[in-house]
């Protein structure tokens, strides 16, 4: 294989991978709209898979902004849960349950004096 050949093989392999990875941000966008029906989605998909290129160029020009704004909400929505998750999990404990188990911790030598102290300060000052 000569070097020109290795160069097209490289170009064209890239540009397989960023039409598949644009393919599949489209897939995921049409399930992810909950404003399209059924069938249109069914249209979609399968004009995806008759007429690949052409189909994704149409989706990406008609729909990209729509497109980059579900997915936003999505990520924010993920964020807000994610926080949501960790404010109940981190004051589902009161300051006498953190200190009596960080005591355990202790007492089974699975954390040091310095550590559990830290702990012990948390949990007063929380």
């Amino acid at each position: 294989m000569d070097f020109w050949q290795f160069f097209w093989l490289v170009v064209w392999s890239f540009l397989f991978i960023a039409y598949l990875m644009v393919l599949f941000n489209i897939l995921a966008d049409i399930f992810r709209d909950h404003g399209m029906s059924g069938w249109v989605k069914a249209v979609w998909i399968i004009f995806l898979i008759l007429i690949p290129v052409l189909t994704a160029l149409v989706y990406l020009i008609a729909r990209g902004n729509s497109m980059a704004e579900r997915q936003y909400a999505q990520v924010k929505q993920a964020q807000a849960d994610a926080d949501s998750y960790i404010r109940q999990v981190s004051s589902s404990k009161s300051p006498a349950e953190e200190i009596a188990s960080a005591k355990s911790l202790l007492d089974s030598g699975t954390i040091t004096q310095a550590e559990f102290d830290s702990i012990k300060a948390k949990a007063l000052s929380a």
